[in-house]
């Protein structure tokens, strides 16, 4: 059986972007793992309903998450429940300060679903450099070798 993973992000300056470009780069590398990446403003219940894991990429904006994410979260929090408990997650933050914010909500919304997370968050600052976008491909690969080994 197929297991799928579901990269939703949301960016304006396409720094996000780019992190969730590289997570599903990595993803790649593990055969017998669909991809699918979704912009958090067109993700829909069904996505998540069909990932066996989540990554979730916001900016820090105003020490927050996106406004994209938060409706993302607003929309499938009542209809998912008690579908989704225990799905694993990895969160990256693309932040213009110091991204704790932006981490601390989605966590404590993470946290009601419930999901459970799985590696440490990536914070990256400014632009997302080489070594930022190699730590994005191996949060990809990680995540996705684990939903397949079922080790998660």
């Amino acid at each position: 059986m197929t297991k799928c993973l579901l990269i939703l992000y949301a960016s304006q300056t396409g720094r996000t972007e780019r992190l969730a470009e590289a997570c599903h780069e990595g993803a790649l590398r593990c055969e017998g793992v669909t991809v699918h990446v979704r912009r958090a403003a067109s993700a829909s219940l069904e996505d998540l309903l069909a990932a066996d894991g989540v990554l979730i990429g916001t900016p820090e904006n105003f020490g927050y998450m996106a406004g994209a994410v938060k409706d993302f979260f607003d929309r499938t929090f009542y209809p998912a429940q008690g579908r989704v408990e225990g799905l694993p997650y990895g969160l990256f933050v693309s932040a213009g300060n110091d991204g704790r914010g932006a981490v601390a909500s989605v966590e404590r919304i993470a946290r009601g679903y419930p999901f459970k997370p799985v590696c440490p968050p990536l914070i990256v600052h400014g632009e997302p450099d080489e070594a930022a976008l190699a730590a994005a491909q191996e949060m990809g690969e990680t995540l996705a070798t684990g939903i397949l080994m079922g080790m998660f």
